[in-house]
């Protein structure tokens, strides 16, 4: 799935990847591709990308939403 992570300082991650795991308002979820369209509000947290190598990237997260639309697109938006 393509996913793309923007904050106020600029573009975080944008590329091709297995799945996302962040924490949300309702408990930390994974997003793995083709997930079903969704739209959620993260919480203070650490993102973690796996990317297509296996290689796993985390980002600090202090708030923001993520949005998965049917395209298999991730897109996050946070602080």
């Amino acid at each position: 799935m393509r996913i793309n992570v923007y904050s106020l300082s600029g573009i975080q991650f944008e590329g091709e990847a297995i799945s996302l795991n962040v924490m949300t308002r309702t408990g930390e979820i994974t997003i793995l591709d083709y997930h079903r369209p969704l739209v959620s509000i993260l919480e203070k947290g650490k993102a973690v990308i796996t990317k297509l190598n296996g290689v796993k990237e985390e980002l600090a997260i202090n708030s923001g939403f993520l949005e998965m639309n049917p395209y298999n697109e991730l897109t996050v938006l946070m602080e």
